[in-house]
């Protein structure tokens, strides 16, 4: 026996769950996984990895401390989500090994339409009006996940985020970097709840918000209903209306958010799981199939050849999703066709490994376009058991509209900007209709592994998933070095631009200019091309692995043991 066919034998020998978790660092990487028996927690702020991790702690489950980690989220991070926006997750029951998804992105209200808008000679969606404020989603998401998967009431989840909204916390880097939007300074309530004495929180300056600390308050004591049918209601309604909007009581009270079944596509043996539309995971995985038509672990991670792919399967496959994709209860979305192999078969001829392509969508879509945001957070946790949840939750574009009602505490968001006025289309605006949406949170597994990833950024994010699941997948590498590496975006849908981070080789960045690309150039670790999180357990050794992106001030943390 030749020495290649003795090491063949052996590598045959080795249980799949032991190659599974073959994953490596690679050169360079910032910092290592966490590696614990225990639960872990990774968001993008460390007071809500902590908090999350405390619930964890408090016999909490993976449901219960996603749960936390959000509340959290939005006080520390309120420019990129909170109560006032929306929300979706995918939880992993170990025990069955099932996938839930969770749609709770919230509707427009009833007396919104086109025909309403034009009444009023509205032709074009303001961004930052109040006809793009959905009912908001995000506690009635929570409520869902807990009714049905959690162990812990609100008052036990929520009590982390009372606190920092109460008693106050000091802004970390990125906090004070993102904090104001200038553009939204005149905005009702805007000053009063993010400009304390009308000045700017720096790093280190303590910031408190008594009033949200009240609505997640009102939650905890009353559920739901404190925010869709109570007090909170109320005042929300009253301050819309003044602001022109047509929201009533009915719309935040007949509100529910729907349990979905996950879409999924394989990718080299791995099968990697989307939510459904409204939102755009099928681009994920349509530039997976995509991908998978070309040897990428052969061109080398971040060659030439592997991001030319990438961005022209970029290309191919959002302007699919955006001439089909919307709210499926108004409109039939060819999701099977989306995703399937044979599309991407032939999709995948039309690169030409030579040249980019600067025009792969009808010049049309440009409309779609006018307004999308990057404002979101992603987080995700694991438990002891290795139950998995997959949570994002999202303004839209900063703190959304930058409206706050009086006493709430938090800003509406502005999902219904994405909205097109066009009628008879998969995303024209109609009364509780609920609009192409940006934030999915994505899963993969392959055998004994199981991974909950996602990263955040608008139009970002599902070619911010393909690059993970390669990185992954056809370089071998670990959570936390396929977090870490230089990425590239096109937020625009037709046009050869595209940016990408400086640490992509220069020679690298010559050659895809060489090709036709319009590379702008980003800064390493840049916020524009998202901010990631995953979480991954080994069944077969029942070992929990997680990472988080360094280019956010979040952390992986696990739960500590109980020693009492």
């Amino acid at each position: 026996m030749t020495l290649r066919s003795l090491a063949a034998a052996i590598l045959l020998s080795i249980s799949p769950a032991i190659l599974a978790q073959q994953f490596s660092s690679v050169p360079g990487q910032g910092r290592s996984m966490v590696v614990t028996k225990f639960g872990v927690v990774a968001a993008p702020q460390f007071l809500a990895s902590q908090a999350g991790a405390h619930i964890l702690e408090e016999g909490g489950n993976a449901v219960d401390a996603a749960i936390a980690a959000n509340a959290v989220m939005g006080v520390v991070q309120p420019y990129v989500n909170g109560m006032g926006g929306d929300l979706f997750a995918i939880y992993y029951e170990a025990r069955t090994g099932k996938l839930y998804g969770l749609n709770a992105s919230g509707w427009t209200p009833k007396g919104l339409t086109i025909d309403y808008l034009k009444a009023h000679n509205v032709d074009k969606i303001n961004p930052i009006s109040v006809e793009t404020i959905n009912i908001p989603g995000a506690v009635a998401g929570w409520d869902a996940m807990r009714i049905r998967f959690g162990t812990l009431p609100f008052s036990k989840t929520l009590a982390p985020a009372i606190y920092y909204a109460e008693n106050g916390f000091p802004l970390a880097e990125r906090n004070a970097r993102y904090w104001v939007a200038k553009g939204l300074l005149n905005q009702p309530g805007y000053r009063e709840t993010y400009l304390p004495n009308g000045v700017a929180p720096k790093v280190g300056d303590e910031f408190k918000n008594p009033a949200l600390a009240h609505s997640l308050r009102e939650v905890a004591e009353h559920g739901r209903d404190a925010f869709y049918n109570g007090p909170l209601t109320e005042t929300m309604v009253k301050f819309l209306d003044a602001q022109g909007g047509t929201h009533t009581l009915e719309d935040f009270r007949d509100f529910q958010p729907e349990w979905v079944e996950p879409v999924s596509t394989t990718y080299r043996g791995w099968t990697i799981y989307e939510l459904p539309p409204n939102g755009q995971g099928v681009a994920a995985l349509s530039m997976l199939n995509i991908m998978e038509q070309f040897p990428m672990g052969q061109y080398g991670h971040n060659s030439a050849d592997a991001l030319h792919v990438m961005i022209e399967a970029k290309k191919l496959a959002y302007a699919d999703m955006h001439k089909y994709v919307g709210d499926p209860r108004f409109t039939p979305i060819p999701v099977k066709e989306l995703i399937s192999k044979d599309l991407a078969a032939q999709r995948a001829k039309l690169i030409r490994m030579d040249t980019a392509a600067c025009q792969v969508v009808p010049s049309d879509i440009e409309k779609m376009l006018d307004a999308h945001g990057n404002s979101t957070i992603y987080l995700s946790t694991i438990d002891k058991d290795g139950n998995i949840v997959s949570l994002i939750q999202s303004n839209f574009a900063g703190y959304g509209t930058g409206m706050v009602a009086p006493g709430l505490g938090f800003s509406f968001h502005n999902r219904g900007a994405g909205f097109v006025l066009t009628p008879g289309l998969p995303n024209s605006l109609a009364g509780h209709k609920r609009p192409l949406h940006t934030i999915i949170p994505a899963f993969m597994e392959k055998g004994d592994i199981h991974i909950g990833f996602g990263i955040m950024g608008g139009w970002n994010q599902a070619q911010a998933h393909a690059q993970f699941v390669a990185n992954v997948v056809d370089y071998g590498m670990n959570v936390q070095a396929a977090l870490e590496q230089a990425r590239f975006t096109k937020a625009t849908f037709q046009g050869c631009d595209v940016q990408m981070e400086e640490t992509v080789p220069e020679k690298v960045r010559a050659e895809l200019t060489k090709r036709g690309h319009q590379i702008e150039l980003l800064e390493p670790f840049s916020f524009t091309v998202g901010q990631g999180e995953a979480v991954e357990r080994d069944s077969g050794r029942n070992v929990n692995f997680a990472g988080a992106d360094p280019r956010s001030d979040g952390e992986a943390i696990p739960q500590g043991p109980d020693v009492k």
